[in-house]
């Protein structure tokens, strides 16, 4: 059979994968645990307030390793699988870099190489999230922490941006990997440290990326949007909604922006 004969032609529609990274407190994994059937896989002991389905907490990558098989092999009813928080995961990672390596401390294998390294243990955990979005079908949503790092670009001088807390190897592997990044925080005209008097900020993800932040969208999203599961469900739809079909059956989030940026 040619390769011909295998082409494929128009959209495909396939589960979700995104990455959260924002500030604490905002709203990251509340976000999670207001997506489709979710179950937690914890990195990090932060889940308590939360009313969720989660594993116990993940000790070592290896646990986390089998976490994602038992929802690749076992019957459920899950359709979200969450993982918060990726900067802890990366924590299990390397130790299970330093055992290999029989080393105390990832920096002493050499400069960079320790890192390198990790890329490893990093595909070994997209490969398993993706095996549940394509025989299970499954979303994957990835929390991360933000950080603020130096940004240079070639046209302009240095500003300071967020970025998820990750080694910058390992954030471009899973960026690259992932539909869409968002960043979760506050709005500019309710931010608490901006604004005082505020008592319930409105909390919303920037889809694009800014000069202050990181994020992408495959899907045509309006640049800012509230921190809903249900107003990036509705922009996931209606991208495989077919134009000729009754749309009405997509669900409008709550209150979207109009202006729309290209996607990243």
């Amino acid at each position: 059979m040619s390769l011909l004969s295998k082409l494929q032609v128009g959209k495909q529609s396939a589960p979700r994968r995104c990455m959260i990274h924002g500030v604490q407190g905002v709203g990251k994994s509340t976000f999670g645990a207001s997506a489709r059937k979710p179950v937690f896989i914890q990195t990090e002991d932060g889940l308590g307030e939360i009313d969720c389905v989660r594993f116990p907490l993940s000790q070592s990558f290896a646990e986390v390793m089998a976490a994602l098989a038992e929802l690749a092999s076992q019957e459920h009813d899950f359709e979200t699988v969450v993982v918060d928080s990726l900067d802890w995961l990366e924590r299990l990672i390397w130790q299970e870099v330093c055992t290999a390596e029989n080393v105390s401390n990832i920096e002493k294998i050499g400069f960079q190489k320790g890192y390198t390294y990790a890329l490893n243990f990093w595909r070994k955990f997209l490969d398993a999230l993706d095996v549940l979005r394509r025989h299970r079908g499954m979303a994957v949503i990835l929390i991360a922490h933000t950080k603020i790092e130096k940004f240079q670009t070639p046209e302009d001088s240095a500003f300071d941006r967020f970025t998820p807390r990750l080694h910058k190897l390992a954030a471009s592997v899973v960026m690259e990997w992932c539909d869409e990044v968002f960043f979760a925080t506050y709005s500019t005209t309710t931010d608490p440290k901006k604004v005082k008097n505020i008592t319930s900020p409105e909390r919303v993800m920037r889809t694009c990326e800014g000069p202050t932040h990181v994020a992408k969208n495959r899907l045509g999203m309006p640049y800012e949007l509230p921190l809903e599961w249900a107003a990036y469900d509705y922009y996931a739809r209606l991208a495989h909604t077919d134009p000729c079909s009754d749309s009405t059956s997509v669900k409008s989030p709550s209150s979207p922006e109009t202006d729309t940026q290209p996607s990243q």
